[in-house]
């Protein structure tokens, strides 16, 4: 009798482990990186934490008891998620940006699904994603000591040096847990406590360093693929939000593949996005292809048949999930479709009479613009390519002549295009004189950051180009030019300003080889 087995219902193996536990060891695998922020970044990134977390654990509270559902907020998810959500914020915003991230992540993504364990996505990381489409402008925006500056990745862009070490304390400019040194200290604290496993986090930094030797531009430059590490969010994505119990698969294998998506995904991003650092962009997208991971990763059972006729015979088979999201987008294309359809008439007249303004105030003595077949078919030699080898991705749209009342040729005007912005192309017309001294410069498309790369359309650096009879411009990052040739960079826009330099300097190249 002794030797009978107790049988008793599901679980039979048992863990110490709670979600109350998990939470909680994270939340303080946290506190290093959090103290190293607060201490780099002073009371403003305090604020930004308090505030984040706060609404985190009252969005829930309130939710919960909106629905009449058990009280969760003991068990630390909210506090947890509020935190992470903190630390991809820059230190200095305004308040209720936190606030509204909080509640967004806690009410639209974690609760309308469900709550704890049936989001889809990582609700932190989502939150910062709806914040930086709805609020660009001040989401991009980083400052040390209230003055703007560029971020690392931004500077190296630029052709800069980077501070290794003020990027391992993360007192170089970024968001509030930006230091490589509360990182990794939390990161060994939750290998420590068996919170997470190796197989996400370096299947993420291996396929993500990889993917930057390759494609990035800088090859395997050890100073340049340690700026990619330690300037962006990879290391704080990689411990501790693809690592997300929810959003990530559960079997090794899947894991393995799952850290290797999001690798290549922020790589991808980084190269061709146009933002220095996508890292949150890379991540929610791969919890969306989860299902599909799994699908192929989770070992069948022995004597496990497979319900579907189709997956049967051929093995393969398209998950629920993946379907929907197609009709999904489909639908959302469609509609796209059929607006852009109905609107880009409209579009293109305001885009033109923008254009036609955009020619007057650079070419104020001209009574009407025209074009000149010859200086056209120089255009279009060019064939839609870069102009030149010196000035960076600058293109030469097209050419107004600018004709008096007379007839008579008073000046161009020269629609340039500039591909190196930090946000995207930026379009100007460039207004010349007979001689080719500028007269004028006006945006026709420019998207750059509000208060930082939008500071070039204001006169205080438009006007530096206007009326200097030189060879060439030359940026001057350093400030305080007193040469006519030098441009005085943008403060914290060193990218921006280099983009309207190089197409000023595209078309004024273009007038003397053609036109002059």
């Amino acid at each position: 009798m002794a030797k009978l087995l107790n049988v008793s219902s599901s679980p039979h193996v048992r863990s110490s482990l709670t979600t109350h536990k998990i939470m909680y060891q994270v939340i303080l695998s946290l506190m290093p990186v959090t103290i190293m922020g607060i201490i780099n970044y002073g009371m403003g990134a305090l604020s930004v934490i308090l505030a984040a977390v706060i609404s985190a654990v009252v969005a829930e509270a309130a939710f919960n008891a909106i629905i009449k559902k058990t009280q969760t907020i003991a068990d630390g998810s909210a506090a947890l998620t509020g935190l992470l959500l903190a630390l991809v914020l820059p230190p200095e915003l305004p308040l209720y940006i936190p606030i509204l991230g909080s509640v967004f992540a806690i009410v639209v993504v974690k609760g309308f699904f469900g709550g704890l364990g049936r989001n889809f996505m990582n609700p932190a990381l989502a939150a910062r994603c709806f914040l930086l489409i709805s609020y660009g402008a001040i989401m991009t925006v980083y400052k040390i000591d209230g003055v703007a500056t560029a971020t690392p990745l931004v500077d190296m862009a630029a052709g800069e040096t980077v501070n290794l070490m003020s990027l391992f304390i993360g007192s170089a400019s970024g968001v509030i847990g930006s230091s490589v040194l509360g990182l990794l200290i939390g990161a060994v604290m939750m290998f420590a406590f068996k919170v997470i496993t190796y197989e996400i986090p370096v299947a993420t930094l291996v396929s993500f360093t990889l993917f930057m030797a390759i494609f990035g531009g800088q090859g395997f430059d050890i100073q340049a693929l340690l700026v990619h590490i330690m300037g962006g969010g990879i290391l704080l994505g990689a411990f501790f939000m693809a690592t997300d119990y929810v959003t990530s698969p559960v079997t090794p294998t899947g894991q393995l593949v799952f850290g290797a998506v999001v690798g290549i995904l922020c790589g991808l991003f980084r190269v061709l996005g146009s933002a220095a650092d996508s890292v949150s962009y890379g991540i929610i997208i791969a919890n969306m292809l989860v299902p599909i991971i799994e699908e192929y990763t989770i070992p069948v059972a022995y004597g496990h048949r497979k319900q579907k006729e189709a997956a049967e015979k051929t093995g393969f088979s398209i998950p629920k999930p993946a379907i929907t999201l197609c009709v999904i987008t489909l639908i959302a294309g469609a509609a796209l479709s059929g607006i852009y359809a109905m609107t880009k008439d409209t579009i293109a007249a305001a885009q033109l009479a923008k254009e036609q303004e955009s020619y007057k105030a650079v070419c104020s003595e001209a009574a009407e613009f025209v074009s000149d077949d010859a200086i056209d078919a120089k255009i279009a030699e060019l064939a839609g390519g870069v102009y030149g080898t010196d000035f960076g991705k600058a293109y030469i749209n097209k050419v107004m002549v600018g004709k008096n009342a007379a007839g008579e040729t008073v000046g161009y005007v020269i629609s340039a295009t500039s591909g190196d912005g930090f946000d995207g192309d930026i379009v100007m017309s460039i207004g010349l004189d007979l001689n080719g001294v500028v007269t004028g410069i006006e945006f026709t498309t420019i998207s750059e950051t509000a208060g930082m790369g939008m500071l070039v359309k204001e006169a205080a650096f438009k006007d530096q180009f206007v009326g200097a009879d030189v060879d060439s411009f030359v940026l001057n990052k350093a400030g305080g030019s007193t040469e006519p040739e030098q441009i005085d960079s943008v403060s914290g826009a060193s990218i921006s300003s280099g983009a309207v330099t190089n197409a000023v300097n595209a078309a004024r190249d273009f007038f003397a080889a053609n036109m002059k």
